[in-house]
């Protein structure tokens, strides 16, 4: 009996040894010095670091490319588009893709980055690029245009369209320069048969003819190489002046069938970059421009433009609708009170150049609030008015 109990003591006292050492670990936990926590997550944070990311890996493809390792770099960029397909990263690509000559790839990929972004210049700038090594100078071209209409002061971009243009213009030449050269041939041929029609007369009066009549021949000989001369020199001059009308009349063949395009049918843009271009290729004529603007519902200007609005294609949108103000006056107001509805059109207002709203400012106090106008529409002009000439 007094042995159980002795045993049971032990085991108690075991026990409360036991529970001790435990509180006494529980401690050290809680005194360790707190720079040894992090090593319990690092595990858990360099799994989680394992996992690439869209923006991490096109920053790394956009290292590569510094470095012209330009297979890294597009392997990158594919990496970052299958995780998130994004304009930038598409275009990127596109060029890494034309520095290693691959040009389908790229203007595959301008194409996606223009469907993902419509107005991402880059991306129409680098199309224009790998479709002109293509030999696809029309599409080139029109690429380069849409670049200069949406950052029309940029001199790089006008640069390009000029390049581009002036191949294109060069391509479509040929044909016409071989058939006027063809024509030339035939002309100094006829040319060189005259000698030998002098040499036959000169040879039938005998050799006591040619005797006394030698200097003669001489002089004729001379007075034909002269006339040769100068028939190829105004041959020469002539072709020149050929290429120079064929330029002229391709410029304006394409203005005409731009015009012919145009008057067929004008629809409603549907956007910002739609209007824009639209708008500058009408830009010699107003009257049209007015028409594509009444095409489009007053209400859905600020969904249109939305952040896509210049204060340069603001500008020219007042003074157009200064054209037709008299006859549609209600139409006119309903423009420009919906067109004051546009994102940021406050801080684009304010930065107005001074020749510009010292412009704005005339056409507002000689048409928008002169003679003839109904007083409740002053009211609502001089209201519009405080918006358009704030500074």
């Amino acid at each position: 009996m007094a042995e159980e109990v002795k045993e049971t003591k032990d085991k108690r006292s075991l026990n409360f040894h036991g529970f001790l050492d435990r509180l006494h670990g529980w401690d050290d936990d809680l005194l360790q010095p707190k720079s040894t926590t992090p090593t319990k997550y690092s595990s858990f944070s360099h799994h989680e670091a394992a996992f690439p990311h869209a923006t991490s890996e096109k920053e790394l493809g956009n290292e590569y490319f510094k470095q012209k390792k330009f297979s890294e770099a597009i392997d990158c960029y594919s990496r970052s588009i299958a995780l998130s397909p994004t304009a930038v990263a598409f275009a990127n690509r596109a060029m890494a893709y034309l520095k290693i000559k691959r040009f389908e790839e790229a203007e595959t990929d301008c194409t996606e980055a223009l469907n993902l972004d419509d107005r991402y210049v880059k991306a129409y700038s680098r199309r224009a690029t790998a479709r002109k090594e293509l030999g696809k100078l029309k599409e080139a071209m029109e690429d380069a245009e849409s670049a200069v209409s949406i950052e029309p002061n940029t001199q790089e971009l006008r640069k390009q369209y000029d390049d581009v243009k002036a191949l294109y213009l060069k391509e479509m030449m040929p044909n016409k320069s071989s058939s006027t050269k063809k024509s030339l041939i035939p002309e100094v041929h006829k040319l060189s048969k005259k000698a030998p029609e002098n040499a036959k007369t000169t040879s039938a009066t005998g050799t006591d003819a040619r005797a006394h009549k030698s200097p003669l021949i001489s002089i004729q000989e001379s007075k034909f190489a002269k006339d040769a001369s100068k028939k190829s020199t105004q041959a020469d001059s002539s072709q020149k002046n050929g290429m120079k009308q064929l330029v002229e009349d391709l410029a304006s063949r394409a203005v005409s069938q731009f015009s012919a395009n145009n008057n067929k049918s004008m629809s409603a843009p549907k956007s910002a970059y739609e209007f824009e271009v639209s708008w500058r290729a009408l830009s010699d004529d107003h009257r049209r421009q007015a028409q594509l603007l009444k095409l489009i519902s007053p209400d859905s200007l600020p969904q249109i433009f939305k952040n896509a609005l210049s204060a340069a294609l603001l500008v020219d949108i007042v003074k157009c609708t200064c054209t037709f103000f008299r006859e549609e006056t209600e139409l006119a107001i309903s423009i420009l009170d919906n067109l004051a509805k546009v994102p940021r059109f406050d801080m684009i207002s304010m930065c107005l150049s001074p020749f510009d709203r010292s412009e704005v400012r005339r056409i507002w106090n000689e048409v928008f609030c002169g003679e003839g106008v109904g007083m409740h529409q002053v009211e609502s002009l001089r209201r519009l008015g405080w918006k358009y000439l704030r500074e």
